[in-house]
């Protein structure tokens, strides 16, 4: 199949993109599952944007300098910070219903790390709102094809051109097609990958089960480097339930006022670690967490928001109130504390691109989580995610209207080979080796971390790579495959650059290099 462009990922990044593309250009967005699935769906807090009157760019500007421990590129998070106001307004025009403030135009929440309010929400469900009117205008965009069930293998590369032209460009992308079990190839002149980031990667995560790093591991093996991928963000309140499905408990309900305490004493122990106490930015919340976990040598702390009135908790947080009150949790958020724990959140480095989404490879562009632009830094702002995905969505689809005409179009693809393989008797394989890697990075690479641990992970990432190429090597492709294949690939760069970086800094803290280095460097790793 052939489109003028190709989006691989079907969230607010590459969503965005389309629907900037779709004018003039026929587009392609794939989703690996349904094309509701991805991460943008998950998102509960809300989008950040200075829309109050007492608040300015220069203090989201710095608010997200702090948080990211001096290491975000300044370029960056000003273009993102005063593009944001634009992209509210595009998704209040979509028909995204933000919640109304008594006096002003929307309601603006705070989060942690925020020196103002600057939250625009959906209740507790923002992403599902933002998802879902992003879905909807491009569901009815005669030029966007919508194709779900697509499982991105690898990028088509001047390797994969019938005469063999080598060249350093991609032109689109392999994928098994879960319904038929074969892998098709969709071409275009232009890519954008824009599928979010890796914290599956971690036995414990708040991220729907497609967040593997695929993008980052097809973009590492077709030339692109990789930046930061040491900075792996946990968020500090995962709801602690060893018979129910991980479910993220918002930032934003500490944000109105939210306490963190240990069960039994009822004791606050942020005041311990932080001025900022349950506002302290994220990195900071999920270490004292951790902290407090081995030091008492207890499973979770509570989360305990029934101080404030009733009807205000039930009317901020209706989702979390709903999904707790069900049978199988028990818990009425307005009288009890929620029992949390960290876990695996969002991938703070990825793909280098610059401010128009260009990779180091033409015709490859990404947007999202997938990348690292340099807004996040050290350590992402709570509530600037979905608004990267907004900006760098957009701002790559500028790129490819703008230099169209110097786009070639594809030449011949060569089809996949899929003679030599054949279906596999062993596929406990790959669901023992996706087991054991989530279960080694959760234990040698978690939120801190000493050299012997990164040395041991590493040991177990190279021996799982040469077992999973073998395997890939051998017998068909599928999802499950894939997804291994990527996870493998990403943990050995998460493990590499953890390695690489002895200070400790924003979302990376080990024991053996606990001060701070007077410079601010990225981690930079070239194929």
């Amino acid at each position: 199949m052939t489109f003028d462009v190709v989006i691989i990922g079907s969230g607010a990044a590459g969503l965005s993109a389309a629907l900037s593309l779709a004018p003039h250009l026929k587009v392609a967005v794939l989703a690996k599952g349904s094309i509701s699935a991805g991460s943008t769906a998950w998102a509960q807090g809300g989008i950040a944007a200075v829309l109050d009157a007492g608040d300015t760019f220069d203090n989201h500007i710095e608010d997200t300098m702090i948080a990211g421990a001096g290491l975000n590129n300044r370029a960056t998070v000003e273009f993102v910070v005063e593009n944001a106001p634009a992209a509210i307004e595009r998704l209040a025009a979509l028909g995204v219903p933000f919640n109304p403030g008594t006096s002003d135009r929307w309601h603006l929440t705070r989060e942690g790390g925020h020196s103002h309010r600057r939250i625009v929400h959906v209740a507790d469900a923002t992403g599902w709102a933002v998802q879902q009117a992003l879905e909807k205008a491009a569901s009815e965009h005669p030029n966007i094809h919508l194709i779900p069930d697509m499982v991105a293998i690898d990028l088509i590369t001047g390797r994969h051109v019938q005469d063999g032209s080598g060249q350093k460009r991609v032109w689109g992308v392999y994928a098994v097609n879960r319904e038929t079990g074969h892998v098709e190839h969709l071409t275009g002149r232009a890519t954008i990958l824009a599928t979010g980031g890796a914290s599956r990667a971690w036995l414990y995560s708040t991220n729907p089960r497609g967040s593997t790093g695929d993008g980052i591991a097809m973009a590492w093996r077709a030339g692109c480097r990789v930046s930061n991928m040491e900075f792996n963000q946990f968020h500090p309140t995962c709801l602690y339930n060893p018979e129910v499905k991980n479910f993220l408990i918002t930032e934003a309900m500490r944000g109105e006022g939210g306490q963190l305490r240990i069960p039994g004493t009822q004791r606050r122990f942020m005041p311990d670690f932080d001025a900022r106490e349950e506002l302290a930015p994220r990195d900071i919340v999920a270490r004292a967490i951790d902290h407090e976990l081995k030091r008492l040598g207890i499973d979770y702390v509570h989360l305990d928001i029934s101080h404030r009135d009733p009807d205000f908790v039930r009317e901020h947080f209706p989702t979390i109130a709903a999904r707790l009150a069900e049978p199988d949790i028990g818990i009425d958020i307005t009288r009890d504390p929620i029992p949390v724990v960290p876990a695996a959140h969002y991938t703070c480095g990825g793909v280098v691109v610059d401010l128009h989404g260009c990779t180091d490879v033409d015709g490859l562009y990404a947007a999202g989580e997938v990348t690292q632009s340099g807004l996040h830094g050290a350590n992402r702002l709570a509530s600037n995610s979905v608004l990267e995905c907004l900006v760098f969505g957009v701002a790559a689809a500028k790129h490819i209207n703008a230099n169209w005409a110097d786009l070639p179009p594809p030449p011949p693809i060569r089809a996949w080979d899929e003679s030599r393989v054949t279906h596999s008797d062993e596929e406990v394989v790959v669901h023992h080796n996706w087991r054991e890697i989530r279960r080694f990075m959760w234990d040698y690479v978690g939120i801190v971390r000493t050299t012997k641990r990164l040395e041991r992970a590493l040991n177990r990432v190279n021996l799982l790579k040469q077992e999973t190429e073998e395997y890939y090597g051998h017998f068909r492709v599928t999802p499950d495959l894939v997804e291994l294949r990527n996870l493998v690939e990403v943990s050995g760069l998460i493990v590499r650059s953890a390695l690489t970086r002895q200070e400790s800094r924003g979302l990376h803290y080990t024991l053996d290099y606990p001060n701070l280095l007077p410079d601010a460097v990225d981690t930079v790793l070239a194929p």
